[in-house]
């Protein structure tokens, strides 16, 4: 049986070198990256694949940009949409995907797309500014949308405000692309939730903070077409004091068996044993990760390797991973990218 095969696309900030997407060939077996083709984009300060894995989607200065899969991996240009505002920090689509949504860190806006047949970007559906004011210290004083996600049962849109300490949770019209916000989701104060997603069945949500290094656990249910979310556990992403740390990441293993995130001012990453049947989070380990400011960090699709994006050091650095043992090793030398944000893999073939 022919093993499966995978690229990994990083996206980046774009300053002294114009292609804003990476494509690597990703080597299972020893756990490394080989560089296979660029794209020249300004500032992909994220990317997203479409849920049917046909199309992927990234954050530009002009707003979005679309791209078609090809069967080896590499993105082919399908059109380029406006967002209507400053630039974005997140996106994702509905799990059907028809609608692309963007996060607004700068302007605190939201906002809904309509996407075509063939995977490009269609006419804004929906805009919305958040408004209010935080507690007035640092950026904590107005809003911030840093992520945007639906619920797996694609009825609900989850925007976690950084600023505003909470997320607004907006029921989605599946036929206008319109928003109604139906609920709000409290964190505590000065918490900052940065990253919010679902585990792989749906019935729980997983928020990380970045200014208190914790991330909350959610049981959700709908019922009436009305969101129930219910805090059930609340764990660090740090190992004792969390002084000048600011948690980052938050990405699930493709099994959804283990749940990653990361801390900048210690540099480290925090892996997480996901209990299925309860939805609980137990730590396996939390290291440094030799690197400054992990932006994003993910465990490669077997498990036994972790790779973390170094955002101030400029580089990918590389671990193999025991985690019956709770340790990581590192393996071989960094690769240098400027400024890298957000990486994503896919299986190809």
């Amino acid at each position: 049986m022919e093993k499966e095969k995978f690229v990994a696309y990083v996206s980046s900030y774009t300053m002294k070198d114009k292609h804003g997407i990476k494509v690597y060939d990703v080597d299972m077996k020893n756990g490394r990256f080989t560089e296979k083709n660029e794209v020249e984009i300004t500032n992909s300060s994220y990317i997203t694949l479409s849920h049917n894995y046909k199309y992927l989607y990234s954050i530009t200065d002009e707003g979005v940009v679309a791209f078609k899969v090809l069967p080896d991996g590499n993105l082919e240009l399908i059109n380029k949409g406006s967002i209507n505002g400053m630039r974005g920090c997140f996106l994702s689509t509905d799990y059907e995907d028809k609608f692309l949504f963007v996060g607004g860190y700068h302007d605190g806006k939201i906002t809904a797309l309509r996407l075509r047949e063939d995977g490009g970007v269609g006419e804004i559906t929906e805009e919305i500014f958040h408004k209010g004011l935080g507690s007035v210290a640092e950026r904590n004083f107005r809003p911030h949308v840093n992520c945007v996600k639906m619920t797996r049962d694609n009825k609900f849109l989850c925007a976690a405000d950084l600023g505003m300490d909470h997320i607004n949770v907006y029921l989605l019209n599946h036929e206008t692309g319109k928003l109604k916000q139906v609920d709000v989701v409290r964190s505590e104060l000065e918490s900052a939730p940065r990253h919010l997603t679902f585990s792989k069945d749906g019935k729980y949500m997983y928020v990380v903070h970045e200014l208190k290094n914790f991330i909350d656990v959610y049981s959700y249910v709908e019922k009436d077409n009305d969101p129930y979310f219910e805090k059930i556990q609340t764990i660090p992403t740090v190992n004792g004091d969390n002084t000048g740390v600011a948690a980052s990441a938050l990405s699930f293993s493709r099994d959804y068996k283990y749940l990653l995130s990361s801390n900048a001012g210690d540099n480290s990453v925090v892996l997480y044993e996901v209990k299925e049947e309860t939805g609980m989070l137990n730590t396996v380990l939390c290291l440094p990760i030799s690197g400054d400011y992990p932006k994003d960090a993910a465990l490669f699709p077997d498990n036994k390797h972790l790779v973390s994006l170094n955002h101030e050091s400029n580089t990918l650095t590389f671990f193999s991973v025991n985690a019956e043992e709770g340790i990581i090793v590192m393996d071989g030398k960094e690769i240098p990218v400027e400024r890298p944000n957000c990486v994503v893999f896919h299986k190809i073939g």
